[in-house]
Order: structure tokens, then sequence, then C-alpha cells
């Protein structure tokens, strides 16, 4: 019996069927991963992100140093407020929990402006999802000198099909926000399309297209 013989025989290798199951969850955790444009990647991880909508456009890098927690920088070109601005961003992840068939996050998320530290906005968001089916909510307290508002967002929405990690997949979603600026309900339709790391959303509503693109790396 030789050495390599001894060192094959003391590694201990599960069986065919749990390593199966191994894989299987790994593959799902991933994809669920990427099903949300998460505020936090993996860590070592950056993602870049933009977002445009009715009331403003912005441009976000962040970087995860853990997979608990990501730091960042936002531009911004608030169309509400007619004003440009750049936001130092953080998020933690407050709770995760996974399964073999879902995943629940919820985050606590805050930043300030680099014009004044009297603009400001803190706030949590959560999501829960499976390979199939996808929601999530947000709740955002937003500050500034000249007015203070809030935020409420709501997503729901099923996958059609289900693929592999490596295929584009596609989630039919629902969006219901409200704003105290407006204090008013906005719901409508929006389509989500991922494949690898790279993810894109667009809807429209009362003539404004809602965009969302993010890219992890």
């Amino acid at each position: 019996m030789n050495a390599l013989t001894i060192c094959v025989r003391d590694v201990n290798i599960p069986p065919m069927g749990i390593l199966k199951k191994i894989v299987f969850f790994s593959l799902t955790l991933l994809t669920l991963n990427i099903a949300e444009a998460r505020p936090i990647s993996w860590s070592g991880g950056s993602t870049l992100m933009y977002k445009s909508n009715s009331m403003f456009t912005s441009y976000y890098y962040h970087y995860s140093p853990s997979y608990k927690y990501s730091i960042g920088a936002e531009y911004i070109n608030d169309k509400y407020f007619k004003d440009n601005y750049l936001n130092l961003r953080a998020t933690y992840l407050i709770n995760r929990k996974n399964t073999k068939q879902s995943q629940r996050n919820l985050y606590f998320t805050t930043g300030v402006s680099s014009k004044s530290k009297n603009n400001f906005f803190y706030g949590v968001h959560g999501d829960w999802e499976t390979r199939r089916v996808f929601t999530s909510f947000s709740y955002i307290n937003k500050h500034r000198k000249t007015k203070d508002y809030t935020e409420n967002e709501f997503q729901a929405g099923f996958a059609p099909y289900i693929g592999e990690y490596n295929d584009l997949h596609t989630w039919v979603m629902l969006k219901a926000k409200k704003d105290t600026l407006n204090n008013i309900w906005e719901t409508y339709p929006f389509i989500k399309f991922f494949k690898g790391d790279v993810l894109i959303e667009i809807g429209y509503k009362n003539s404004h297209w809602d965009v969302h693109y993010m890219m992890r790396f």
C-alpha cells in the first residue's frame, strides 16, 4: 500500500446522492443571489448599477469586503429637486436564511450626501424568493435641508420557466411604490432578465421608462 492509496482512503468523500444535493443546493443559491440586484455582493466582489425612472437617474458602485456589508458611492441626477450630488453609501445584512428551496434577506441601508451632512437617508429592505417566486419590500427615509420624505416599494413576480445557472432567466414582475412627495400609489408591470452576473429590469408607466441595470465582478 503506497502513500497515494493511504491518502485516497483517508479522504472522506460524500456518497453521490449527498454530493448531488450539495451541488444542487449551491447552484440554487447562486441563482437566487443574482435574481435580485442585491446591495451586497460576495466577499471581495464589486457591483455596478444604473437606475433611471421619473424621479431620478443614478450610477452606483459598491464593494463588499464581506458578504455581511458593502460600501460605495452613488451619483444622483435628481429630477424632482433638479439637483446633482454624490451619496456615500453603506449597507449591512441584518439577517439571511437559506433553505433547500428559498432564500430570505433583510438589509439596513444608509447614506449621506457629499453636499451636506443634512442630506442623508436610511431604511430597510428585504426579499424572499424561490427559483419560481420572488417578493421584496423597501422602506426608506430621506432627509434634505428643504424637505423630508419617505419611499415605500413592493415587488412580486414569478419565473415562467426555470433555467440552469448560466441560462438566460426571465421574471415577470409587478411593482407598487409610493413616496410622500406625490403621495399616491403607482403600480405597474416590469420584466427582469439576468444571465450570469448581469441583470436588467425594464418597466413603463405614465410615459416614463423605469430601467435598472446591474453587473457584478
